[in-house]
């Protein structure tokens, strides 16, 4: 049996990763509105043993009504639940799976923000993890008195600082800081306690933290870019990656520039799991795959397709959706890493419209067919040194979830891929993480030296 093992998430954000998800007749079109929505999915990963539930979250709709009418015909990122008060209360009604969501560097600040994945981390007893995003979007910006998004140079950095800045807030209590010893009338060890006094170019905080004791130390660190700034600030302060690649080749290129960038921040290459996104349509057999996927295409409509498109191209309304995307067409590139691989799509396949956009419906890699089709691709990729594990994203929600747990999962297992018990307390023991190291203790690896 293989030592090395799958991680594994799954990403349940709205109705599923389909544009037309909310379309389909097993979808609830209000779901995204009712915690039991949530309740049920987050509930499906942990019977299956997966390490952690992730939501993908906006600070606002960032999808603009382009081209015209567009908008009133998307359901994905559309109405859903605030993350940082629904995962407390799926912390309640689960005991081992990860509990992971995005919150902007961009619209956040370092104090607020680390408090709140601090306390979130000791509610659900060590299941916490921060998925950091620099956010790009102008109507976002919109939201919070800014005409336009900051340039993405400066959100980087200002995104990098953040994360320096919250970790240290999270080390300011150290191990054993903590005393409440009632006789000797001690609340806690002062030279345990440390005031950060943070003076940088985007943050000024002084600290120390309003919430101490986290049982993994850090909530897990998970980021997500493509870009060159994204693979350094990855390589740089990330537990987790979560990437989205089409093909396994990308894959194993992207995971070994970003492993081979860690030894300069003094890390080693396992302790940073990447995990691309992956999307299983699963079925007993073949034909029935098939058609689950077919059924959900042709619920995709067109409309939705164009203003899926709109930021990488701009508005190709005016051209036959059965012809092919014009050479010079040009959006706003928002979100870079994604446009990027759109644009590259085009050039190296030359798609019409339609096929471009059905085709880009699903983030990151598809794949139709029975469990053992669907784990013979995972297998392929992990052994390949493409990935560490997937972030399962699947086409509807929570049915998509409940397919890959029932068939792929044991599938998985029997192959000695994937885990049949939780081996840990945390989060952060689960996914095979080091533990975290206070900046103001010794370091225990060099002690045991």
């Amino acid at each position: 049996m293989l030592s090395r093992k799958m991680r594994l998430g799954l990403s349940i954000r709205g109705h599923g990763y389909h544009p037309a998800a909310w379309r389909h007749p097993s979808v609830p079109a209000d779901g995204t509105l009712h915690v039991e929505h949530y309740v049920r999915s987050s509930q499906i990963a942990e019977r299956g043993k997966l390490d952690m539930i992730f939501f993908a979250d906006g600070a606002g709709i960032r999808q603009g009504d382009n081209p015209r009418g567009s908008l009133s015909r998307t359901g994905r990122d559309m109405l859903e639940l605030e993350p940082m008060t629904l995962l407390p209360a799926l912390a309640m009604v689960t005991r081992h799976v990860g509990l992971i969501t995005t919150a902007s560097t961009t619209y956040n600040e370092p104090y607020n923000l680390a408090r709140k994945f601090a306390t979130l981390d000791l509610i659900s007893k060590g299941r916490a993890g921060w998925n950091v995003v620099a956010s790009w979007s102008e109507h976002e910006a919109q939201n919070f008195g800014l005409e336009t998004t900051l340039d993405y140079d400066t959100r980087y950095a200002r995104s990098a600082e953040f994360v320096e800045v919250v970790k240290g807030l999270w080390d300011g209590w150290e191990d054993g800081a903590l005393l409440f010893d009632k006789a000797a009338g001690q609340y806690f060890d002062e030279a345990k306690m440390h005031v950060l006094n943070h003076h940088g170019r985007f943050f000024k905080v002084r600290g120390p933290l309003s919430v101490a004791g986290m049982p993994q130390g850090h909530p897990v660190i998970v980021q997500a870019g493509a870009s060159e700034q994204g693979r350094e600030l990855g390589a740089a302060t990330a537990d987790v990656i979560y990437a989205i690649h089409g093909s396994v080749d990308a894959a194993r290129g992207y995971y070994d520039d970003v492993k081979g960038r860690m030894a300069k921040y003094g890390r080693e290459p396992d302790d940073l799991k990447i995990m691309p996104a992956f999307c299983p349509v699963v079925a007993p057999t073949r034909a029935e795959a098939q058609a689950k996927y077919d059924e959900l295409q042709a619920l995709f409509d067109p409309l939705a397709g164009l203003g899926a498109l709109y930021s990488a191209f701009g508005d190709l309304s005016g051209y036959p959706l059965d012809g092919p995307v014009p050479d010079d067409a040009l959006g706003r590139q928002e979100h870079r890493s994604l446009s990027v691989q759109l644009v590259e799509r085009v050039r190296r396949e030359k798609p019409t419209i339609r096929e471009l956009y059905l085709r880009s419906g699903i983030t990151g890699s598809a794949r139709i067919g029975t469990a053992t089709d669907i784990a013979d691709v995972m297998q392929e990729w992990f052994e390949a040194g493409a990935c560490d594990g997937f972030n399962i994203t699947p086409a509807t929600l929570p049915d998509g979830g409940e397919d890959f747990v029932t068939m792929v999962v044991p599938e998985l297992q029997r192959r000695g891929l994937f885990r049949t018990e939780y081996e840990g307390a945390t989060l952060r023991e689960n996914l095979g993480l080091p533990p975290v190291v206070n900046r103001y203790s010794q370091d225990p690896r060099a002690a045991e030296q």
